[in-house]
């Protein structure tokens, strides 16, 4: 399983940017992805994730109602879509997906080391 994040780059605070996770090897349909990011010096830490039937969300507080996420299973595709970026919002961020079939809510979706597989990272930079 190979996971390729992509859609990093640089852009002026309030900008927007739009990551993509394109999954190959195998369809992973049971399972949860996320995204995290590392920013230098800091710990990896969550920032979203969407079940494994898209029809649950979850965001960290610091992202909540500027980040989307979505997924797209015919395209084995998962996105991040970044809005209201702010300087802070600078760091590597990095797809994952982790095994997460039936309940949604049964899992926790915030600790990366709950993840089974992770994508390579793509670098955004917010200049203020």
């Amino acid at each position: 399983v190979q996971l390729q994040a992509s859609g990093g780059g640089s852009v002026q605070a309030g900008g927007s940017l739009r990551l993509s996770c394109a999954i190959s090897g195998r369809t992973l349909r049971d399972y949860a992805k996320g995204w995290f990011r590392q920013a230098p010096g800091k710990e990896r830490e969550f920032v979203a994730a969407v079940s494994w039937d898209e029809r649950h969300l979850y965001y960290a507080k610091t992202v909540k109602g500027r980040f989307t996420i979505s997924r797209d299973n015919a395209k084995n595709t998962v996105y991040l879509q970044m809005n209201s970026l702010k300087f802070e919002d600078t760091a590597v961020y990095y797809c994952a997906a982790r095994l997460a079939p039936g309940n949604p809510n049964s899992y926790n979706y915030t600790a990366p080391n709950r993840y089974d597989f992770w994508g390579q990272g793509t670098l955004v930079t917010v200049s203020s």
